[in-house]
């Protein structure tokens, strides 16, 4: 008899009781490492072009000093001279389509005007001295956070890539996908968590050894500290894509969170549109009248009722009537905190107030929105908003790469040319029980429909794990 006789039999047996295969963790692994392999150039692109739009508020500052600042001389003078000074520079065939008084002394008034030869949500920008009437500049500015032609420039490239609507689809991508690799990663950083000795091993990352193993342990926790920052930029970026930010609208509309907005026609109640588009606010309209057909001495008149009612100094945009039936708006557009977005309608011809909003009226889910995509932009909290957001941004690009090192530090060693690292191994949903398996396929479903973009790619992934398989 020898010695393996007398050791005890180890093998697995087919038994009734046998303990089943784990299959969740698996597969949230392999949803995690497709997505992240196929997926994670366009986020890193996304978040580096994100950061680069988060510093580029304060650059704008900086570049656009000459514009945007006045020495601090005297009293301002009427807006109603500072209207007619824009005027008498761009001529009678401008439409003019809203100003913004200076907010604070040293800073120039915007007169802005619609044009031909402007694109979407651009509108020419006239800045004017305040007390001199003086012209500081004219540039083209974009959407209603006013962006000048480097922001303008830097939010396509992080849109677009300046493709257009084609380009579109990869911010789509990215944000989509990211909420998808954040939760997968959440579930793998649990399972890990069960295994550790100390809690403090998931969180803080290895900074002795080397290899697959340190750069997975700096993978996972940076990926942990930043996950709800993840699953924000990806819950507000979807709101302005092309695809799920319409479901997204049709949602809202169909629950009743959409923001409510002042009423301009004076002949019928009219529907609110949606909130969200930081583009479009003092966007102009075909009917708007011209710059000579607007009387300058209206705005002064409109601003003084506006103050009267609940609008507060500041930033302000007054927008003048785009017909006969349709009336001014006196709007606050504060999106920094404490957020003052209130907004009344008055008939130019009685100058009575017909119409208000105040955010206080605002829902919940209407206010949340309105604080997201703040937030998201960096205008919420400010310079201090804006750093944070560049921060996350560049962390987020840095375990993306990680990612991809222990993609490639996994790689075959031994036989062949290696090309990159190995998958995880297939077939976890053959040992998933039935219902596991039907949940899986519903929210896979209700994903893709969803986030169509995410539906289409995940039909992708399936089609190459197959043939990866075969």
């Amino acid at each position: 008899m020898t010695r393996s006789d007398l050791a005890p039999d180890t093998r697995p047996r087919l038994t009734g009781n046998a303990p089943k295969r784990r299959w969740l963790v698996p597969l949230l692994l392999r949803l995690h490492f497709y997505a992240g392999l196929f997926v994670g150039p366009f986020i890193v692109i996304s978040a580096l072009t994100g950061a680069m739009y988060a510093l580029s508020t304060p650059l704008e500052k900086v570049i656009y000093a000459d514009e945007l600042t006045a020495p601090v001389s005297s009293e301002p003078l009427p807006l109603a001279d500072q209207v007619a000074a824009a005027n008498s520079y761009v001529g009678p065939d401008e439409t003019l389509v809203a100003v913004r008084p200076a907010p604070e002394p040293g800073d120039t008034t915007r007169v802005l005007y619609d044009g031909t030869d402007l694109g979407e949500s651009e509108t020419r920008a006239v800045f004017i001295d305040p007390a001199t009437t003086e012209v500081h500049g004219d540039l083209t500015t974009y959407g209603t956070s006013g962006a000048l032609p480097l922001r303008t420039w830097i939010d396509h490239f992080h849109r677009s890539l300046h493709l257009g609507d084609i380009g579109r689809h990869y911010s789509e991508l990215s944000a989509s996908w990211l909420a998808v690799v954040a939760v997968a990663g959440i579930g793998l950083w649990i399972n890990r968590a069960r295994s550790v000795r100390t809690r403090r091993d998931v969180i803080r990352p290895r900074r002795s050894g080397s290899g697959r193993r340190r750069t997975l342990s700096w993978h996972a926790s940076g990926g942990i500290v930043l996950a709800v920052a993840m699953l924000f930029l990806s819950a507000t970026g979807i709101t302005w894509s092309q695809h799920a930010g319409t479901n997204v609208t049709d949602l809202r509309a169909a629950l009743g969170w959409t923001t409510p907005a002042v009423a301009t026609d004076l002949t019928a109640e009219t529907s609110a549109p949606d909130e969200h588009s930081h583009h479009g606010a003092s966007d102009g309209d075909e009917s708007a009248a011209g710059a000579g057909e607007v009387d300058p001495e209206m705005f002064d008149h409109a601003l003084a009722i506006g103050q009267e009612q609940n609008i507060d100094t500041g930033r302000v945009e007054i927008v003048p009537p785009t017909s006969e039936d349709t009336a001014w708006v006196v709007q606050e557009i504060q999106r920094s905190y404490p957020t003052e977005v209130d907004s009344v309608a008055i008939d130019g011809h009685s100058m009575e107030v017909v119409d208000r909003v105040d955010f206080e009226d605002y829902g919940l889910m209407a206010k949340l929105a309105r604080w997201g995509v703040d937030i998201h932009m960096g205008t919420m909290f400010g310079l201090v908003n804006q750093v944070v957001l560049a921060l996350v941004a560049l962390s987020i690009a840095a375990i993306v790469v990680c990612g991809y090192v222990m993609w490639w530090q996994r790689r075959p060693t031994r036989g062949g040319i290696a090309l990159g690292g190995r998958a995880p191994a297939p077939g976890t949903l053959r040992v998933a029980p039935w219902w596991g398996v039907a949940l899986i396929s519903l929210v896979a479903i209700g994903v893709g429909i969803f986030l169509p973009l995410v539906g289409i790619t995940l039909i992708g992934f399936l089609v190459i794990d197959l043939l990866r398989r075969r």
